[in-house]
């Protein structure tokens, strides 16, 4: 095991004092692993099963992983449906503390990979606006792909810098805005022991110099009378308490809110910490800051135009009409036409002109010359009773289908949601008796367990 730089030890050492050996124990121990159900797979739970053990205390669908060679949850065909995310289980404290509400305008401002992003989106329950940004193009399209995966329908993904979006966006456009931000990783020294080579003393320090610049640009995105919650996966004081100290001083209009978080305890003047001799996690710090004031939030400013308005209305009385009725979130929201395909944004979006955009809103269709073909995203998003037709595969079917392989199934002529377990797997086009394969070849992968 690579050692632990002696700096931190030292600094671990003043924070924790007669704490620290057992802290500092509990960093040479296997990292407690787990994954979230997703609430939109009514088979998540019975598909996570053989995984799984004990429920996470401070997140209602966290459930550690097993220990064992044989759990390998993200090879599975119930991971490829969206049946669950794998998340570390301290990572989860901060979006439950964020506690996001349907309906509301949400942004994760740095949100990369996307597990606090579906965590959020989840408990909006496809209401209300989720805006997930990370300013790294690629991460941004690896969220933007576990968002599809999981189903979201409100999300609209950005890869932009913190000063960008404060600047192109009206002022207190958010309900809540969470903050997970970049830090010296030092929570990171149990899971991945090479991280611990990367830390230099001088770490946090710099560290919390971007992290001001970071939340002083959310403050401006945030109403009066919003929340803010602050989290990082290190351990220093620097850039934890020293970050939200120094954000109030910058900030006197926002004050901290306790919290309560279960199977970890009640915050010290809205902030708490996870510590992993304490709980059973790596290790997490969550703050909960209050803007001071209730207002509403801005008024969005986009609009698709009149022309793109009348184009998009016919596509989707041809979506309705050959694929599947639309889900009562989605009828709700606004369609639009952005290159060859047809999109759906909550009403509420903000400008998006001038910002690196990932993903507009949920894709419905790809638009082609002579045909329509509706999207993955839409068939990870659907409710199957929305579906005109749908089919069920087993086991076997379902590990073909996830390697790109056309399936051999009777049924009626058309679009076809493809479902294992009563989850989704992407669209089909059948035949006859085939059912040919339309899962994007960037989602095939040749083994499944």
């Amino acid at each position: 095991m690579i050692p632990l730089p002696e700096e931190f030890q030292e600094n671990m050492q003043r924070l924790l004092g007669d704490e620290c050996p057992a802290f500092l124990r509990a960093l040479e121990e296997p990292p407690a692993l787990a994954l979230r159900l997703n609430p939109k797979r009514a088979a998540a739970e019975t598909a996570a099963l053989p995984f799984t053990e004990d429920a996470v205390p401070w997140a209602a669908l966290g459930r550690y992983l097993r220990v064992g060679e044989d759990v390998k949850p993200g090879s599975s065909v119930a991971h490829a449906a969206g049946a669950f995310y794998i998340q570390e289980a301290s990572a989860m404290a901060s979006a439950a503390v964020l506690d996001a509400q349907p309906g509301e305008r949400v942004l994760d401002l740095c949100a990369a990979p996307g597990g606090k992003s579906t965590q959020i989106a989840a408990a909006m329950a496809d209401s209300g606006l989720l805006v997930s940004n990370d300013p790294e193009p690629q991460r941004a399209r690896a969220l933007a792909g576990n968002l599809e995966r999981m189903g979201a329908m409100n999300a609209v993904v950005t890869s932009a810098l913190p000063e960008q979006l404060s600047a192109r966006w009206p002022g207190d456009f958010f309900d809540a805005i969470l903050v997970d931000a970049p830090c010296s990783g030092e929570g990171m020294f149990r899971r991945d022991p090479d991280s611990r080579t990367e830390w230099k003393p001088a770490s946090p320090e710099g560290c919390a110099k971007r992290q001001a610049g970071i939340l002083d640009h959310a403050a401006k995105l945030l109403r009066p009378g919003g929340r803010l919650v602050y989290s990082t996966c290190t351990f220093n004081d620097l850039e934890n308490e020293g970050s939200v100290l120094g954000f109030l001083a910058r900030h006197p209009d926002f004050h901290p809110e306790d919290f309560e978080l279960p199977g970890v305890g009640t915050s010290a003047g809205g902030m708490l910490r996870l510590f992993p001799h304490r709980v059973r996690g790596d290790g997490h710090f969550v703050a909960r800051l209050r803007r001071a004031g209730e207002a509403p939030c801005a008024k969005p400013l986009d609009a698709p135009a009149p022309k793109a308005d009348r184009e998009a209305a016919k596509l989707l009385e041809t979506l309705t009409r050959e694929v599947c009725a639309l889900p009562e979130a989605l009828s709700e929201m606004t369609p639009f036409i952005q290159g060859d395909r047809l999109y759906c944004a909550p009403r509420s979006t903000p400008p998006l002109g001038g910002l690196r955009v990932i993903t507009p809103g949920l894709c419905l269709l790809r638009i082609g010359r002579n045909h329509l073909e509706p999207d993955h995203a839409l068939a990870m998003s659907l409710p199957p009773e929305c579906a005109h037709r749908c089919a069920e595969l087993d086991d076997d079917q379902a590990r073909a289908w996830l390697r790109g392989e056309t399936v051999e199934l009777a049924g009626e002529k058309g679009w076809t949601l493809v479902l294992h377990r009563g989850m989704p797997l992407g669209w089909g086009k059948r035949s006859g008796t085939t059912l040919k394969n339309h899962l994007p070849k960037g989602l095939r992968r040749q083994k499944y367990i």
